[in-house]
């Protein structure tokens, strides 16, 4: 009986063994881990527009430093907001390309971005790497 047992579970483990192995070498289990590696890795944004945000967010921010340091402004207001809601989008494209979920609210005229959301969204960035 207990060769009877030792057979039967060598088989088990034979046949076993067997079905595993054509398994991992199947097309079937070669896209599954395709798939897998995919989601787990999202394509990497390009460098180079990547660097040209950061640049263009730099640009913004010097803009608006510049807008609130000069009193003597003509149509001050007019042009802190256009620059602070060009600022907002970029910085949401920045968010996009790095990988935050950010809330894309169409953005209308008078319409700004919350201050909190906007230093959540640049602590973010921060913390990736990101400077301008």
């Amino acid at each position: 009986m207990t060769w009877q047992l030792a057979f039967v579970t060598a088989s088990f483990v034979l046949v076993a063994a067997a079905a595993v192995r054509s398994w991992l070498h199947s097309r079937s289990h070669h896209q599954a881990v395709a798939r897998r590696s995919r989601r787990r890795h999202p394509p990497a944004a390009d460098p180079l527009l990547t660097l040209t945000v950061q640049v263009r967010l730099g640009e913004l921010a010097r803009e608006l430093r510049a807008i609130d340091d000069d009193r003597q402004v003509y149509a001050r207001a007019h042009h802190a907001r256009a620059a602070q809601e060009a600022y907002d989008a970029l910085l949401r494209e920045a968010c996009r390309l790095a990988g935050l979920g950010v809330v894309d609210l169409p953005t209308r005229a008078g319409e700004q971005a919350e201050s909190a959301e906007r230093l959540r969204e640049e602590l973010e960035l921060s913390s990736r790497g990101w400077s301008w």
